[in-house]
């Protein structure tokens, strides 16, 4: 008893530090629909990682590292999911709970969830938001895995609501429904479960919830459940399945002109180390995606008009370790791959979003005038709403024409930034003219750049 006394007060009294830590409030959508800032308008860049099995195959201590190694990346959010997708309901977390009691959602284990707490407080000592997954959707839609469908209207509603009430307090969390599964089918309506979970959920957070939707592959949100008024975040998986380049900046393009207006990223796009070979295959014979094709998809996704993105490894996600099997020819451990190139990269990217006006973006193709190319070409381009400046993304560099006349005054700033370094180079105040032509540094396959524009 005293022992459990303890590890109360020291949950609430670290709990409450945290809170105190949380200055800026909860996570809300902007006034326009498309990005996402916290209660006081500070803005907020969805820059996730996918450590979808963190409850079910780590320590605390492991945890622990993880998370601080995502921090000084500068990740904002972590997707897990409680219930999880290899065995979560039978194998046991590496304290030997299971989550649930007789496989039944409404006797949630106390002991299992006490890792998640610790998890979702660690988080939110770090500024770190955990997008919460309450279950892997296999337990809702089988469609393939392991499963077992546990889910129901009924117990969907009082799992959520039990979820809710547990973590009302903490402003840290965005709630995750689905888990690779759409939500509905062309033989079965699975949304009702999901509507009900959500129900729950926001009831006993006391409607302070935020929520988003994890689908499978290849797919959006949008095409199911945009007019849910539970989802306040679209999202999509542009995913490993379809080999190099997947048109994403399609994708975030049509679900950013929906009405009504919700903010759109890709949350699961080609995971670094992952083999190209399509599902279910998965042969490493056609090689692995690398950081480069890592930096095309994010990149594209954000400068088409996303809230942010989410970046993936392929042993990350299910914490690959002397413990646990290989899935899908994962390639290394875990505690190698935290530090693979691809992860510091999309820090680069997420400080240069944020080093201008990141809720003033507004998505802009007409700035490319010539060298436009196709698949693993294409460039996508934003600009300041109020003119101040543009970005221009160059999967590949070349020469390439822009239309400046969007930039105010008669002279220009004009800096090549690198995604591999993070840094800028060759800074030059020129005349503006209407059209102008520009060359990377260095230029070809790999070498691609951002080219910024400044009003000078």
């Amino acid at each position: 008893m005293r022992r459990f006394l303890y590890c109360l007060f020291f949950f609430f009294a670290f709990q409450t530090n945290s809170n105190a830590q949380w200055k800026h409030g909860r996570l809300t959508v902007t006034p326009d629909g498309h990005y996402l800032q916290f209660e006081d308008s500070t803005p907020f860049f969805w820059l996730g990682d996918t450590g979808w099995e963190l409850f079910h195959r780590l320590t605390k201590e492991e945890i622990a590292a993880y998370l601080e190694n995502r921090h000084q990346k500068g990740f904002t959010v972590i997707q897990a999911v409680i219930l999880a997708e290899f065995n979560g309901l039978k194998r046991p977390n590496q304290y030997g709970e299971l989550p649930l009691i007789d496989l039944n959602p409404t006797k949630p284990n106390e002991k299992y969830f006490e890792l998640v707490d610790y998890t979702v407080t660690l988080a939110m000592q770090k500024n770190i938001f955990i997008g919460l997954l309450p279950t892997w959707g296999d337990k809702v839609t089988l469609l393939w895995g392991e499963g077992p469908v546990i889910f129901n209207e009924a117990n969907a509603f009082i799992y959520g609501k039990w979820l809710g009430g547990r973590y009302k307090t903490f402003p840290n969390i965005v709630w995750i429904l689905g888990g690779d599964r759409p939500p509905i089918t062309d033989s079965v309506d699975y949304r009702p479960v999901w509507r009900a979970m959500a129900k729950g959920i926001s009831e006993g957070c006391e409607g302070k919830a935020i929520f988003t939707y994890h689908t499978w592959g290849g797919h959006s949100t949008s095409e199911y459940i945009h007019n849910e008024n539970w989802l306040s975040i679209n999202t999509m998986q542009s995913g490993h399945g379809s080999g190099h380049d997947v048109p994403v900046w399609k994708m975030i393009q049509h679900d950013r002109a929906l009405n009504p207006t919700k903010p759109t990223l890709d949350a699961e796009p080609n995971y670094e180390d992952h083999p190209v070979n399509p599902w279910p295959k998965w042969d490493p014979a056609n090689g692995y995606f690398r950081d480069y094709d890592v930096r095309k998809q994010t990149y594209r996704s954000v400068f088409a008009g996303a809230c942010g993105v989410t970046y993936g490894h392929h042993a990350v996600w299910q914490f690959l370790s002397s413990r646990e099997d290989t899935i899908n020819h994962a390639d290394r451990y875990w505690t190698n791959a935290i530090d693979r190139p691809g992860a510091f990269q999309v820090g680069y990217l997420r400080k240069l979003i944020e080093s201008r006006s990141p809720l003033n973006r507004v998505p802009d193709q007409s700035i490319i005038v010539e060298g436009q190319g196709s698949k693993g070409e294409y460039i996508t381009a934003f600009r300041d709403a109020d003119n101040k400046y543009a970005m221009i993304y160059l999967p590949v560099g070349k020469k390439i024409a822009v239309n400046t006349s969007m930039i105010s005054g008669d002279k220009i700033k004009t800096s090549w930034f690198d995604p591999r370094t993070g840094k800028t180079e060759q800074t030059h105040s020129l005349k503006k003219q209407t059209i102008m032509n520009f060359v990377p540094p260095t230029t070809g396959v790999e070498n691609d750049w951002v080219l910024i524009l400044d009003a000078n």
